[in-house]
């Protein structure tokens, strides 16, 4: 598959690649180089994954009701010790 389709791709698409991926790697049957650009592409599609998680979860907002009514603040950040 090439990067450029890769960029255009939407994250569900993306994981249902990646799944197909790891069978065909899990199976054993495919020669070396195929293995290997599979397991290339499967390095990209995962660094695409984790950039739009990344862009969803700076978007996240929170909608938290107070007397005024609903009020949005910022996602919390993780902190160092998984919180």
């Amino acid at each position: 598959m090439a990067q450029e389709n890769e960029k255009e791709m939407n994250f569900e698409n993306a994981i249902a690649r990646l799944e197909q991926i790891v069978r065909s790697l899990e199976s054993g049957s495919a020669p070396l180089d195929d293995s290997l650009a599979l397991f290339e592409e499967g390095v990209r599609l995962v660094k695409l994954c984790t950039e739009k998680l990344d862009s969803a979860e700076s978007r996240i907002r929170l909608l938290t009701q107070t007397p005024e009514g609903m009020t949005e603040t910022e996602f919390p950040q993780k902190n160092g010790n998984g919180n």
